[in-house]
């Protein structure tokens, strides 16, 4: 090796370069709130660890979800949150991971009950229930960012293919999480943190196989 050269090998300045939410609003772009929400539920739905995502996409889903009960037709993000970047290597892990749950979606999408989708009403009434489970995967308590990401991504993606009956499995998902996040907060308000770990050991314990 010649003098003066350095050992340590020659990193792609690509690899470490960072997603920002922008580029993923830019592949969505102005069709629907439906993507957005599938695409920014997905690390929190999937089984395994995302630190670090839940609370600015759960903003960022809040923020929508609002512009959604408001009746906009086309989703709308300042520009602070368009600059936000996110690990490359992480998102396409996290892509990977979901393209088997996207896909058998996917194969029985399609439109049906539309107005669950597209009235004012239906489109209030998922807005409602997105901003709900957007504030609880917020919450920085266990068990209470998983399900109400699942009921997003599901929601999401019936709000995408204008399929009301996969919105309404989503919601009835989201009516779950809102649920297990009610009852893990009153766990926590009445027994305190060592009561509600005991309350998620026994809870645990029951689903295991």
């Amino acid at each position: 090796m010649p003098p003066g050269q350095s050992s340590q090998p020659i990193r792609n300045p690509a690899d470490t370069r960072q997603v920002t939410l922008n580029e993923i609003l830019e592949i969505a772009g102005e069709r629907t709130f439906g993507f957005l929400f599938v695409l920014l539920s997905l690390p929190s739905a999937l089984p395994i660890p995302a630190p670090g995502y839940s609370v600015p996409f759960g903003i960022v889903m809040l923020l929508l979800a609002l512009q959604l009960i408001a009746g906009s037709e086309q989703p709308w993000l300042p520009e602070k949150f368009r600059k936000k970047g996110f690990e490359r290597s992480t998102v396409q892990g996290f892509l990977r991971k979901g393209m088997p749950w996207l896909k058998r979606i996917e194969t029985v999408a399609r439109p049906r009950l539309t107005p669950v989708c597209t009235s004012r009403v239906g489109r209030m009434v998922i807005g409602c229930a997105i901003a709900l489970m957007s504030i609880s995967m917020m919450i920085p308590i266990p068990l209470t960012n998983t399900l109400p990401a699942i009921g997003i991504f599901v929601t999401g993606f019936g709000l995408l293919d204008d399929d009301g009956a996969i919105s309404l499995a989503g919601l009835t998902i989201c009516v779950m999480g809102a649920a297990l996040s009610g009852t893990i907060l009153y766990w926590l308000i009445h027994f305190g943190v060592a009561g509600m770990e005991q309350g998620v050991e026994a809870l645990k314990d029951v689903v295991k196989p």
